[in-house]
């Protein structure tokens, strides 16, 4: 009988169950959101009155910017998670040397706090979103931690759990912390995060950079000067943030230096990605979804976008219509170019007000890092002071930067090529990645003489072609110069033809009527 009894029960529980599930979605799939809303604000109302739980609620965003107080009681609740909940989410760490363990969507976990039982949940929603011009309709990922406790207990846990949870979040973030350089996804819609990312491992650092040894101390200085500042800042009346412009030819370090910037204050490093980002406040929303102790970078940002001064446009297109009427590739590519930056609906003003403007105060210590290889391109109110506060030019490989690249790549600190090579690398422009491929070991039977002699030879080489290369556009140039006042002369020349048919005409009608009178 008992047994009867206990199967029927189940039966009828399983049965409830199902008709619960199959009625919960109809709901969800019929009935308009709006409705739903609405249904679920007086359930919860309902629940309240008969309920004697607190549930409060913290959202993975507090408007555009991601909750920082939501990271904690993840990173709390990691640890809880592991020993205590049913379902886990899985993250590599480390190159996927290691694995983190967190509350699954869905998922719930109780904790104890002197005694006092509450429980977390991990819930996500969907929220259906329009379609525009610009991009197809789709659902955003909304996430949030709900803490549950008895109502007896409101003032110990809003007083002091809740600052204990986030104290302890925040230690076990930094404990378990790992920089990573993150880029910017195509559609904000298509992850959870605005943000994907990746371990940050680059090994630079200034000690490896080539660059002179004194101007590399005066970049050391200005960063930990802004790292320690602040309370300066804050007196001042200035957003805790800097910007660097890092200018250059081709292959002088830039790169290098952002990463060798990272790696000595232990930034995060954020490549921001400008030709897939839509419109400006999409802009806004990714810059307030960084985190402080990061490096914001642009590179290449005169490729980026078209912010390149739109006064001068008119001008250079004039020159480089006189000067390149040989060769039609070079405006080919611009026409390329400008038709790709046109793709972005990214202005130079949505730019500027996204780095200096009054969303630049809403986070704490980020430094802003532009990167070109034709810094006249740029428009200036792109690069002032203030924008770009330091201004930090990437030069070719001089002696002092040569003696850093041989000791990373020969180990060796002098030899009796040094002065042969300080007298060719002073006369020659060639990138410091150009010195450090042919410092670069080919195999295991090159030496330190060999690597050194092939750079020499390299040297006289580019010594050469530079020489030639001047010449060919010294002789452009004269030819260019001959065209142009050819094409100047030529009207003057016609006018003057003119000039000098109507006096002869003029002379023959005198002559003509003279003769008529005298006959």
């Amino acid at each position: 009988m008992r047994s009867e009894t206990g199967g029927g029960a189940w039966g009828f529980t399983g049965s409830t169950m199902t008709n619960l599930m199959f009625f919960w979605a109809m709901f969800n799939q019929f009935f308009p959101y709006q409705l739903r809303v609405l249904f679920e604000k007086y359930v919860y109302k309902l629940m309240g009155w008969v309920s004697t739980s607190v549930h409060i609620k913290f959202n993975e965003y507090t408007g555009l910017k991601k909750s920082e107080a939501y990271n904690s009681i993840r990173n709390y609740l990691s640890s809880k998670s592991t020993a205590r909940a049913s379902r886990l989410q899985a993250h590599e760490k480390r190159g996927g040397k290691s694995l983190v363990l967190s509350l699954d969507d869905h998922e719930a976990v109780e904790d104890v706090f002197n005694g006092v039982k509450v429980t977390w949940s991990s819930n996500v929603s969907k929220r259906e979103e329009q379609a525009n011009n610009n991009t197809s309709g789709g659902s955003e990922e909304r996430r949030c931690f709900t803490l549950s406790f008895h109502t007896r207990h409101r003032e110990m846990i809003t007083e002091r759990y809740l600052d204990y949870v986030l104290r302890e979040g925040r230690k076990i973030e930094f404990k378990n912390r790992e920089r990573k350089l993150f880029t910017n996804n195509t559609s904000l819609f298509a992850r959870e995060d605005k943000w994907c990312s990746v371990p940050f491992h680059h090994p630079a650092t200034f000690e490896t950079l080539a660059m002179d040894p004194e101007k590399k101390e005066g970049i050391k200085k200005d960063l930990v000067r802004f790292s320690q500042g602040r309370d300066y800042y804050k007196k001042v009346g200035k957003p805790w943030k800097r910007g660097y412009l890092l200018f250059g030819p081709p292959g002088t370090g830039k790169s290098t230096m952002i990463s060798a910037m990272a790696n000595f204050l232990e930034y995060d490093v954020y490549d921001l990605e400008l030709t897939t980002v839509k419109d400006n406040s999409d802009l806004k929303k990714l810059l307030l979804d960084t985190k402080g102790k990061s490096i914001i970078v642009i590179e290449d940002i005169d490729c980026s976008l078209g912010v390149t001064g739109q006064k001068r446009k008119k001008k250079e297109e004039e020159e480089e219509e006189e000067e390149e009427d040989e060769d039609g590739k070079n405006k080919s590519y611009a026409r390329a170019l400008y038709e790709e930056r046109e793709r972005s609906r990214v202005t130079l003003s949505g730019l500027l007000n996204a780095i200096d403007g009054l969303w630049s105060a809403c986070s704490d210590e980020k430094i802003m890092v532009f990167t070109t290889n034709f810094v006249d391109k740029l428009d200036p109110a792109l690069i002032r002071r203030g924008r770009m506060d330091n201004h930090i030019e990437m030069s070719y490989c001089r002696f002092e930067a040569f003696k850093v690249l041989a000791k990373n790549y020969l180990e060796i600190k002098t030899h009796e090529l040094y002065g042969e090579i300080e007298r060719l690398v002073e006369e020659v422009n060639m990138s410091p990645a150009d010195v450090a491929e042919n410092l670069m070991p080919k195999s295991d039977e090159e030496d330190a003489e060999v690597c050194l002699k092939r750079l020499v030879k390299s040297l006289e080489e580019e010594k050469e072609n530079s020489r030639k290369l001047a010449e060919e556009e010294e002789k452009k140039k004269a030819e260019r110069e001959a065209r142009r006042k050819k094409k100047k002369a030529d009207p003057e020349e016609k006018k003057k033809k003119k000039k000098t048919s109507d006096q002869e005409e003029e002379v023959v009608s005198l002559l003509l009527q003279d003769y008529i009178k005298k006959t």
